[in-house]
């Protein structure tokens, strides 16, 4: 089973923004709403730098769905977490939820009115007729039904940020000790969870791949114990 991810590989991430940018201006976003956001660990110490890029993480059990009074949330057939906006009443509990702060609240008035939440929607529009001008007037751009990346990913330079259906396959016990990686060239999707990539990794597949990172946990752990065996 293959789960749509977005991976941000710290070690290749320069802050450049272009992540930031490419959503403002795909999605036209309202000002004061950033649906993804550049977020420097460690800043100003000297070799502990490390910069990643931060939206909605379109999680298997996402928080946000448990905590909205009116149900507005909803996972697509490939496991894409978006919302309707008209059943959203704003009352910022998803905001409270998300460990991640991904759920925007535009504000309006004299009295800084919150409105209807705005959040990434994996640049998979939301539930109006796919590229219509409602759904893209709500939610933005639907680029996975034009078969595209999401714009963040596809504009990011450095590709620290990929956007890859994610093969579950990692965990299977049938994959053997010295399985690698198989990136195949039609990409899948499904039920997604989204993921960092640590520090120190491969660089990984080319952006839209289905990659099977068969027992690579399973191979680890057993170099490791090879390693510590004492012959004889």
């Amino acid at each position: 089973m293959a789960r749509m991810k977005f991976l941000c590989d710290a070690e290749r991430c320069i802050e450049c923004n272009g992540c930031v940018t490419a959503c403002k201006q795909e999605n036209e976003v309202p000002w004061g709403v950033n649906r993804r956001r550049v977020v420097t660990i460690n800043d100003g110490i000297v070799g502990a730098e490390k910069s990643i890029s931060v939206a909605c993480m379109h999680c298997s059990d996402a928080p946000c769905m448990a905590v909205c009074p009116v149900d507005c949330f909803y996972k697509t057939e490939d496991g894409v977490v978006l919302h309707d906006k008209d059943l959203c009443i704003g009352c910022g509990y998803c905001f409270y939820a998300c460990p991640f702060g991904a759920p925007q609240f535009p504000q309006a008035g004299a009295f800084g009115l919150r409105g209807k939440m705005d959040k990434c929607t994996f640049c998979a529009g939301g539930p109006e007729p796919d590229r219509s001008e409602a759904e893209f007037k709500k939610y933005g751009r639907n680029r996975l039904s034009e078969g595209k990346l999401p714009a963040c990913a596809e504009m990011c330079s450095t590709k620290a940020l990929l956007a890859i259906a994610w093969c579950a396959a990692a965990r299977a016990p049938k994959c053997g000790a010295g399985a690698r990686p198989t990136v195949l060239a039609s990409p899948v999707r499904s039920r997604p969870r989204s993921n960092r990539r640590g520090a120190g990794r491969d660089p990984g597949p080319a952006p839209g791949c289905l990659v099977r990172a068969c027992g690579l946990r399973r191979a680890r752990a057993g170099r490791r114990l090879q390693e510590r065996q004492v012959p004889g």
